[in-house]
Order: structure tokens, then C-alpha cells, then sequence
């Protein structure tokens, strides 16, 4: 998977219990999917279509850094799923742990809002057979 960005969890970024806001993480997600999706696709006008089941697996705490990997899973004609991994980062152990795992859809869309095609460069440069083969962790 693919380093995407990583936040360091603040004070301001707890709930009631003093774990991570799961709101605060998922809009972090999106934007970094967003991101991520506009990066592969090559422009910067891709929306999110959805967001998968998500299970919150493990609490993240003040002081810890949250990373946020992805990786292509699919490229359709108009749209790009990813794979999503939040790890809390122990910036004292270096240890990670899986925080939340979802997949999420961006459509690519142009001026006016519609879905157009995604380009066939990008479909062959991210051929999943290929790029799997060169990109497994």
C-alpha cells in the first residue's frame, strides 16, 4: 500500500471517550482518498460516489500520529475504487495498528458536474495484474 498522508492526533481532534473522533478520521480519509484518486486519474476533478462498511477496530489517541495508506483496487470507465488503511502510529515504539479498513469509489466528472471517461493511459498504467505484481506489501 501507498503512504498517502499522515495527521498527529490533537486535543481537539478527541471525542467524549478521549479516542480519535471517528468523524474527524473519516473526513481525513476522504480527503486524502480524493487526493490519492486525483493523483492516479491525473486530475484534480474526482469526486467520492461512496464509502464502504466502516468498522472502527481500534481506538487512536492524543499524542499518536494517524497514517493513512492506499491502494488501486479497481479502474472502471468513469470511476476508481481504492482501498483505505488508517494505522495509529506509537511515535515512541513505531508501532502501527489497523485503525479502520474501508473501500471507497471516486467518479471523475468534468466542468458541469457529469461523469466522463477516465483516460486509457491511466487504465494501463494501473493494469492490476501488472501493478500488484510490482506494488504487493
Amino acid at each position: 500500500m501507498t503512504h498517502i498522508t499522515t495527521h498527529p492526533i490533537k486535543k481537539s481532534d478527541l471525542g467524549f471517550h478521549g479516542n480519535l473522533f471517528g468523524g474527524k478520521l473519516l473526513a481525513w480519509m476522504d480527503a486524502a482518498a480524493a487526493g490519492f484518486a486525483s493523483e492516479v486519474c491525473d486530475t484534480p476533478r474526482m469526486v467520492t460516489k461512496s464509502i464502504d462498511k466502516c468498522i472502527f477496530n481500534k481506538p487512536a489517541r492524543e499524542g499518536q500520529l494517524l497514517k493513512i495508506y492506499g491502494k488501486v483496487l479497481k479502474i472502471g470507465n468513469t470511476s476508481l475504487t481504492l482501498k483505505l488503511e488508517a494505522r495509529s502510529h506509537n511515535v515512541y515504539s513505531g508501532k502501527q495498528k489497523i485503525i479502520l479498513t474501508t473501500n471507497m469509489t471516486f467518479v471523475r466528472i468534468d466542468e458541469q458536474g457529469d461523469p466522463i471517461s477516465i483516460s486509457e493511459r491511466v487504465k494501463l498504467k494501473y493494469d492490476l495484474e501488472n501493478y500488484e505484481e510490482n506494488n504487493s506489501y
